[in-house]
C-alpha cells in the first residue's frame, strides 16, 4: 500500500471532478493525479532524501504530498510559525532535501547547505504544465510516507514516523471510498503540518470530496467561505470554534451556512459552553469530536453526531457529561487504561491511555518504536472510560500534579472551574510548593462583565473536590497562551508561577 492509491482511485472514477479549490484555481482530481505525478519527476531530479513543505494551505500541499510518495521519499511538512533559530534547526535535520515554500516565510532563514529551494508558484506551475510520463510509486508499505516533528512545547521536537501502511490503514478503516456526493466541499483551514491537516487531504481524496483551502484561519472569512463555496463538510480545532461563535454571538442573525452539515473538532480540549453554543448556532449540522494523535496517525476516537444530539438535549447528568468526552474507539483501534507498574485499570480508573492497531505507528526517527511487544502504543494522554464505554481525557500524563506523593488531574479541577458562571477558560498546572513539592495553580479567563473572587472560586472548587485540588494560587488573564492547534503552553503558564514565586 502506497498514499497514492487513494489518488490513483479516486482519479479513474471521477477525473473530472473537482479535487481542490484555492482562490481562483480549480484542480480535478485527473490534474492532481497528473501534478503529483510531474511533480515526483521534480523532486527525483533534486537528487535528494526529503521533501520539505514550508507553507500555509496551497494547491502545492497536496501536489508535494502525493509527488513525494511517488517519488519514494519522505514528505516534511513544517511549522512556519516557528522561530528563524527553530526552523533553521528543523531544515538541519532533513539535509538534503528539496524545500518547497513562499519567499515571505523563508526570506528571513540562513538555510543550511544541502537544502535545495524551490517556491511554491514554481513547482506548482511546473508540475501542473509538465506532462509525466509513467510513473508508478516505488517501495513497501514499511516504507516511510510523512516524518512530522512535534510541536516542541515541551522540548525539542521530535520526528514522527508515520508508514505507509500507518495512513492507509487509517484511511481504509475510517472512510467509504466514493462516499463523497458530486457538490460536497470540506474547508480545509487546519494547518497543513499537522497530522489534522495531512489526513484531511487523504481522507477527502479517498472519499472523492472537493477541498476548498484557506490559508489563514479567520472566523469572518471562514463562514464566508462556508457560503460562498456552500461547504458540506469542516474540521477545526478549539480555538477556530471558539472564535465562529465569538464571531456570531458579535455579528447576531444565524450562521447563514445552509449547505453545512457536519464540523468535525479535535487538536485540543473543548470547553463544553463552546460546543454548546456551536450546537445552538449550527442547529442542523452533524458534530464529531475526533481524538487522535500524530503518532496514531490521527484518529482513534470519535463523539459522533448522535452521541452530541442526546448530550446536548438531554437532563441526564451522565448523559450530558457525554459531550466532555472524545467518544468510543474507533473499530480498527484497541484501547486500555494503565497504571504506573502498567496494569490495565477498571471502569472510571484512570491512568495513561494505551492504543493498538494498524494504523497506530508510535515511532520516532530518533528513538526508534515505542510500541511494547505485544504492539500496545503509550500515547501519554491521561484518561478514564466509563460504563458505556466513552473515553474521557484529563491531560498529558506530564501535567499531573504531584502533591505530597498524590497524583492530581489538572483536568478535573478544570471542569468544575468551567462550571462557575463567571470563568470564561482555565488552565490548571503544578506550582512550587515548600510543603508539598507541588500544588495547584490555577489561571482564570473571566467573562465580560463578570467577577470572582480567589476565595469565591477557592471555595467553589472544595465544595466540589477534596481539599488537596483547591488552587493556592490563582491568577487572571484575559486570554489563555495557546498554540495554533488549539492546546495551552503550560509550560508558558508554569515558567509565570514561578517567576511570580521568586
Amino acid at each position: 500500500m502506497n498514499l497514492v492509491m487513494a489518488l490513483e482511485m479516486a482519479a479513474e472514477c471521477h477525473p473530472q471532478r473537482i479535487a481542490v479549490s484555492s482562490g481562483g484555481l480549480h484542480l480535478s482530481y485527473g490534474d492532481l493525479l497528473n501534478a503529483a505525478k510531474a511533480g515526483a519527476e521534480v523532486i527525483r531530479d533534486a537528487n535528494v532524501r526529503y521533501v520539505g513543505v514550508l507553507d500555509t494551505n496551497s494547491p502545492a500541499v497536496p501536489i508535494a504530498l502525493f509527488a513525494a510518495a511517488y517519488a519514494g521519499i519522505p514528505y516534511v511538512p513544517m511549522n512556519y510559525r516557528l522561530t528563524k533559530v527553530e526552523l533553521e534547526g528543523l531544515l538541519e535535520r532533513i539535509t538534503p532535501a528539496l524545500l518547497i515554500t513562499d519567499k515571505p516565510v523563508v526570506a528571513a532563514l540562513d538555510l543550511p547547505e544541502g537544502i535545495k529551494l524551490m517556491m511554491r508558484e514554481d513547482f506548482q506551475r511546473e508540475a501542473l504544465a509538465s506532462v509525466p510520463g509513467e510513473v508508478t510509486a516505488p517501495g513497501e508499505p514499511q516504507d516511510t510516507a510523512i516524518q512530522l516533528f512535534t510541536s516542541g512545547t515541551t522540548g525539542k521536537p521530535k520526528a514522527a514516523v508515520l508508514r505507509h501502511e500507518n495512513l492507509m490503514s487509517y484511511i481504509l478503516g475510517t472512510v467509504e471510498f466514493g462516499s463523497a456526493a458530486e457538490d460536497d466541499g470540506i474547508l480545509i483551514s487546519v494547518p497543513p503540518y499537522h497530522i489534522a491537516g495531512i489526513s484531511a487531504v487523504l481522507s477527502s481524496t479517498y472519499a472523492g470530496r472537493r477541498m476548498v483551502q484557506l490559508p489563514n484561519f479567520d472566523a469572518k472569512v471562514w463562514l464566508q467561505l462556508c457560503r460562498d463555496e456552500k461547504i458540506t463538510n469542516a474540521f477545526v480545532v478549539p480555538t477556530m470554534l471558539s472564535r465562529i461563535v465569538d464571531h456570531l454571538e458579535q455579528e447576531g442573525g444565524g450562521a447563514k451556512a445552509p449547505s453545512l452539515r457536519a464540523i468535525a473538532y479535535g487538536g485540543g480540549k473543548m470547553p463544553l459552553s463552546v460546543i454548546e453554543q456551536a450546537m445552538k448556532h449550527f442547529p442542523g449540522v452533524d458534530f464529531t469530536n475526533a481524538y487522535g494523535l500524530t503518532e496514531t496517525s490521527s484518529t482513534i476516537c470519535l463523539l459522533g453526531p448522535d452521541d452530541h444530539r442526546s448530550g446536548f438535549e438531554s437532563q441526564d447528568p451522565l448523559v450530558r457529561r457525554r459531550l466532555a468526552s472524545v467518544g468510543k474507539p474507533v473499530p480498527t483501534i484497541e484501547l486500555q487504561i494503565r497504571g504506573e507498574d502498567g496494569e490495565v485499570l477498571g471502569i472510571g480508573q484512570a491512568g495513561e491511555i494505551h492504543v493498538r492497531g494498524g494504523q497506530v505507528a508510535g515511532e520516532y526517527l530518533e528513538q526508534g518504536s515505542l510500541l511494547d511487544a505485544e504492539g500496545w502504543f503509550p500515547t501519554r494522554d491521561r484518561g478514564s472510560v466509563d460504563e458505556f464505554g466513552y473515553v474521557y481525557l484529563e491531560g498529558r500524563a506530564d501535567d499531573v500534579i504531584v502533591r505530597g506523593g498524590e497524583n492530581i488531574s489538572p483536568g478535573e479541577i478544570e471542569d468544575v472551574l468551567l462550571e462557575h458562571p463567571a470563568v470564561s477558560d482555565v488552565a490548571v498546572v503544578a506550582v512550587p510548593d515548600r510543603d508539598w513539592g507541588e500544588a495547584v495553580g490555577a489561571v482564570i479567563v473571566l467573562k465580560e462583565n463578570a467577577e470572582a473572587s480567589e476565595t469565591e472560586l477557592r471555595d467553589w472548587v472544595k465544595a466540589r473536590l477534596r481539599s488537596s485540588r483547591v488552587p493556592t494560587a490563582i491568577r487572571y488573564l484575559d486570554q489563555l497562551p495557546y498554540n495554533e492547534m488549539g492546546k495551552v503552553l503550560r509550560r508558558v503558564l508554569k515558567q509565570q508561577f514561578k517567576e511570580m514565586a521568586s
